[in-house]
């Protein structure tokens, strides 16, 4: 698959994966100057590019499991989801859940993108709740297998 990428600011490294069996692209931040994620807050980064997608495909912004590790950053939507017929710049929601205040510099790896095939389904409204079909499990959900 190609993804055509258009990169905003030209000193931002392009979206690229880190090694052979790298699921995810990295995304770089685009800023003109580092901004401060205080414990608790979020951020919108921008990552300085636009993407065409094909029809019949997502891309998924994912947490770069690094930050999470050792700094308690990552995307508070995960994953964020990019429509292929979205044309804006790619942004990134970051959290901090640690207790420390964390600094995004410009060119920082801040998460990945991950590419999808998107399946649309058709929906059938049905009359009655018995209508849908029964199974073992029916409508036990949070916690209902134990712990």
């Amino acid at each position: 698959m190609v993804i055509k990428i258009f990169r905003l600011n030209s000193d931002n490294p392009l979206p690229c994966y880190m090694t052979e069996g790298s699921s995810g692209l990295d995304l770089y931040a685009s800023l003109p100057s580092p901004i401060e994620i205080r414990p608790g807050e979020y951020k919108c980064i921008p990552a300085g590019i636009v993407i065409a997608l094909p029809k019949g495909y997502e891309a998924q912004i994912r947490p770069r499991s690094g930050l999470a590790l050792k700094h308690g950053i990552t995307v508070l939507n995960a994953p964020g989801t990019v429509d292929s017929d979205y044309r804006g710049e790619i942004k990134v929601l970051l959290i901090n859940h640690s207790a420390t205040p964390f600094r995004v510099e410009g060119g920082m790896r801040i998460a990945q993108m991950v590419f999808a095939a998107v399946i649309k389904a058709r929906t059938v409204e049905v009359e009655k709740l018995e209508d849908l079909d029964n199974t073992k499990r029916n409508s036990g959900g949070f916690g209902h297998t134990g712990v």
